[in-house]
């Protein structure tokens, strides 16, 4: 229930006023503030000098120095940080100065130094090294944080500064001009040109909203915990690798189940062991224990907060004068409306129907060849999508995972595909501290020698990490206050108990496309920090990353990497053939789960306030949503249902997670193109830096896109990268 700290004073007034008098009243009132004044004081005093967020780290590009972070020091910097930047933000608003570029949009931009310290390190140890101390105090700051973020957006006198300048902007031009006209947008979008009624219901709402989504978060590593598969026989493990069971042993015992083997479960619905695993009973309740939580299976539930922070979004996008949460959303995407990105989606659907049905043929037939009297259910299709692979292609997914050894995709795959098309070189630093364990990082310099920044290569699967693969930074670029970028990429590899670790073929693509997105803040060079790296739109955000993927496998690229960990010896032909004719097997499973969830998402958030209130059944909804799209294919669920959907419901996705799809139209078309320009070069990579990379949000995504390709984006590319086709009309 969303309350706000004003009905929390009133309720307690309202208590001792029934039974004292005006002044009990009042005395309670100045004893609340003297206790608030005091807890301020001391919280002021606990932030000092000897706090490493006190000020900028001495580390290279002041890379956060981690051998001096304590979780003590957290909340104090946060505290101390939204107090110094209250007080900057409130200088620029009474500054009795007539407002000007420097003075009001420069001066935000220079504020919040501390406070942005520490939270680029909490949050990202949070997500990649979090345990219940940092989780606790991630749902202790998300109300503070939000109510920081509205006492700036919905300042009245600032948001005076800022249409000042807004409307005085003619004289303005280039990176300055799109700064003022997005900060004056963000205002807007905010809710400063409401009353002080929605105003308030606005800060309620960003308050329980900010609430539910670090909530959704916590929830899910606690339904990673509750639904872990404990295995007694070994036997029903057939199928996997004697080093595979191991680490399923290992992580029983480290979980306190000594002599068993425990299967955690990954963020996606689909699980990757359900491809090895013959048990089919044990298949069943892994896909199962993956599906089904956060469906109150297990004593987390988060169906209450799917229905709620649907409910709040919409009515946020009401009050904002918005028919839906998507309608606002999107209106500063290339997409501009979920009309539009919804038409992109349902497009594919019947081509993508029409290759699943027919990859589901072959995995029926081949479970009827071997005696199987049961049709194929989302338990099965992985296992027999895998026979029919080898079958078709002869080819035995570990025997290629042989030839994708970690630390050799690493150096002599993605650092050698990024050295030959844009120069720069890693230097491992094995003098800058980290946050945890198997955390790299490298200097990268520039084809001229410069260095361009610091990366974090943090690839491995650890307790306390949450699901997937993302980028982030520590530092982010900007020329206004001489930062050079510090990035993080993050994965969940699992790596060997001992000896060489082996990444599957979509793990060697995830590696790619986290550094496209690195790159992206890498390459960064535009002058203020809030049009820096990747603070694109999402249906953008996505391009240079996905674009990143199709180098893994170039021919150049993949000679250079994909070599055997014994004898070093290049994949053979044969083999490098079967693995470039089966890159699209299965194409239309993985389409069809992708936009499942992605129509999903927009049925959520295209919702009234009232049609979100009225949602009974989570189940229900998304059956009823995914049928009246097309795409409730029997056997083929979403990547994400609707209560383990972080992207959504805890991430920065709402209403966006159709961006994957949309953005890897302009990879696929940019990268057909590059091809035809000549392929892996330094020419084709320094056009793609200067026109695209290096350009962050300070100039329009689409005319960006034209600087680079001379014209929009077709997408006749998209099913060709794919590997589909459309249906056949009689």
């Amino acid at each position: 229930m969303r309350k706000s700290l004003i009905a929390v004073a009133i309720g307690a007034a309202l208590t001792v006023a029934a039974c004292s008098d005006k002044d009990a009243t009042q005395q309670v009132t100045d004893t609340a503030q003297t206790e608030q004044s005091q807890t301020q004081q001391a919280q002021t005093a606990e932030f000092n000098q000897s706090n490493p967020f006190y000020a900028e780290s001495t580390l290279p590009y002041n890379a956060p120095d981690f051998s001096k972070i304590k979780f003590e020091h957290y909340k104090p910097a946060f505290e101390a940080g939204m107090a110094e930047h209250a007080e900057e933000i409130e200088a620029i608003a009474t500054n009795s100065e007539a407002p000007t570029f420097e003075n009001t949009i420069v001066a935000m931009e220079k504020s919040g130094a501390l406070l942005g310290r520490v939270s680029s390190v909490f949050y990202n140890v949070a997500g990649s090294n979090g345990n219940d101390d940092t989780r606790a105090l991630q749902g202790e700051l998300a109300p503070k944080m939000a109510a920081h973020r509205d006492n700036i957006m919905l300042n009245p006198e600032l948001f005076a500064r800022v249409k000042a300048v807004y409307e005085n902007r003619d004289s303005l031009e280039g990176e300055a001009l799109r700064l003022v006209e997005d900060t004056y947008k963000g205002f807007v979008r905010a809710g400063a040109e409401l009353n002080d009624e929605a105003k308030a219901q606005i800060r309620e709402i960003n308050s329980e909203i900010s609430s539910l989504t670090t909530e959704f978060q916590r929830n899910l590593m606690n339904l990673a915990k509750e639904n872990m598969v404990i295995v007694e026989d070994k036997a029903q493990l057939a199928g996997l690798s004697d080093a595979e069971i191991k680490q399923l042993a290992d992580a029983a015992a480290a979980a306190g189940h000594e002599g068993k083997y425990v299967i955690s479960i990954t963020n996606t619905t689909r699980q990757p062991i359900l491809s090895s695993l013959e048990n089919r009973e044990l298949r069943q309740r892994v896909w199962e224990a993956s599906a089904y939580r956060g469906t109150g299976n297990t004593e987390t539930d988060n169906r209450p907060l799917v229905k709620r922070l649907a409910e709040l979004r919409a009515e946020k996008a009401q009050l904002l004068g918005y028919d839906n949460w998507g309608k606002y959303v999107l209106e500063t995407s290339m997409a501009g409306t979920p009309e539009a990105a919804q038409k992109m989606l349902r497009d594919l659907v019947p081509a993508v129907v029409s290759n699943v049905e027919a990859e589901k043929a072959e995995i029926q037939a081949m479970i009827d060849a071997e005696g199987g009297d049961f049709e194929v259910q989302p338990w099965d299709w992985a296992y027999y999508a895998e026979k029919v692979r080898a079958e078709k292609y002869a080819l035995d997914a570990e025997e290629v995972k042989k030839y994708f050894e970690f630390n050799r995709v690493v150096e002599d795959g993605v650092f050698f595909a990024m050295n030959q098309l844009f120069g720069i070189t890693f230097d491992q630093r094995d003098d800058i501290p980290t946050y945890g364990d198997n955390i790299r990082v490298y200097e990268v310099k520039d084809i001229d020698g410069e260095t361009l920044g610091l990366f974090y290569g943090d690839w491995f699967t650890r307790d306390g990490k949450r699901g997937g693969a993302w980028m982030s930074s520590f530092v982010s670029q900007s020329n206004l206050l001489d930062k050079k970028p510090v990035i993080l990429n993050n994965q969940n590899i699992k790596k060997a108990a001992e000896g060489p670790t082996f990444l599957s073929f979509d793990e060697v693509s995830t590696m790619f496309h986290e550094m496209g997105h690195g790159l992206h803040g890498m390459f960064s060079d535009v002058m203020y920090p809030s049009l820096a790296g990747t603070s694109v739109s999402r249906d953008y955000v996505e391009f240079p990353s996905t674009f990143q993927e199709d180098w893994m496998l170039n021919e150049k690229v993949l000679n250079n990497f994909a070599k055997h960990y014994e004898t070093g010896e290049p994949m053979p032909k044969e083999l490098l053939d079967k693995v470039m004719a089966a890159k699209n097997f299965n194409m239309g499973y993985d389409t069809l789960e992708y936009i499942a969830s992605a129509l999903l998402d927009f049925e959520y958030h295209t919702l009234t306030p009232e049609a979100a209130a009225s949602i009974e059944d989570v189940a229900a909804f998304e059956a009823a949503a995914l049928e009246r799209n097309g795409v409730a294919v029997d056997a083929v669920p979403p990547r994400y249902k609707s209560t383990f959907f972080a992207h959504v419901f805890a991430g920065g996705y709402s209403a966006g997670y159709y961006a994957y799809m949309w953005s890897e139209i302009l990879a696929a078309d940019a990268f057909k193109y590059m091809q035809e320009q000549g392929g892996l070069t330094l020419e084709n990579g320094q056009k793609f830096r200067e026109t695209i990379l290096s350009q962050g949000n300070s100039k329009d995504p689409m005319q960006q896109y034209i600087d680079f390709r001379g014209q929009e984006p077709t997408g006749e590319a998209l099913l060709e990268r794919r590997g589909l086709t459309a249906p056949k009309i009689d």
